[in-house]
């Protein structure tokens, strides 16, 4: 079982689709994948897809591929925010926020947690950012705790489809083991 941060430095550097920016920013990108993989594959999580307006093509496209035949693992819970809560941009209150928390607690006893994909100041990006466990791609704002981008990078469509092949892999790594996502 081969360690995570020497794994993804491999896997970025053999897989012709990834470019080279991402291992510059490997020490920010490993604790914040081990963590989300650790809460979905180790204590249960569901995993629920946020983004903002501008990255709704990106969401269908990261519940079109997270469980396609093609990656021969099983089918794992990743579920758009939107079918379970279709109001999402008129979230105004912290009453509105806790409602929805318990509405979400209920129905993922084994806990759950949001994979947020936009800017930060997004009425979107509210519950994700106060929320526990979350995995934040965040655009504008330089937050730890998350993997910081800038709208105004030309590449960032490009970029973000290399996040997500990356981080498919690792779930399938870590899901067969040749990884361990704990070190």
């Amino acid at each position: 079982m081969q360690e995570f941060l020497n794994w993804t430095v491999d896997t970025i550097r053999e897989d012709r689709l990834i470019s080279p920016w991402l291992e510059e920013k490997k020490y920010e990108w490993t604790p914040l994948v081990s963590k989300n993989i650790h809460n979905l594959l180790e204590r249960g999580f569901s995993i629920i897809v946020v983004t903002d307006k501008e990255r709704e093509w990106f969401l269908e496209y990261i519940l079109g591929n997270i469980n396609s035949t093609k990656l021969n693992r099983p089918f794992l819970p990743y579920y758009d925010f939107k079918s379970f809560y279709r109001y999402i941009d008129t979230i105004k209150s912290d009453e509105d926020i806790s409602y929805i928390k318990d509405m979400l607690s209920i129905s993922f006893p084994n806990g759950y947690c949001f994979w947020y994909i936009g800017r930060s100041q997004d009425v979107r990006a509210v519950i994700p950012k106060v929320s526990k466990n979350s995995f934040l791609w965040l655009f504008d704002e330089e937050k730890q705790d998350a993997f910081n981008l800038k709208s105004s990078d030309e590449a960032l469509d490009m970029k973000l489809l290399q996040m997500f092949r990356l981080y498919n892999k690792s779930v399938s790594a870590s899901l067969f083991a040749e990884i361990n996502v704990e070190n």
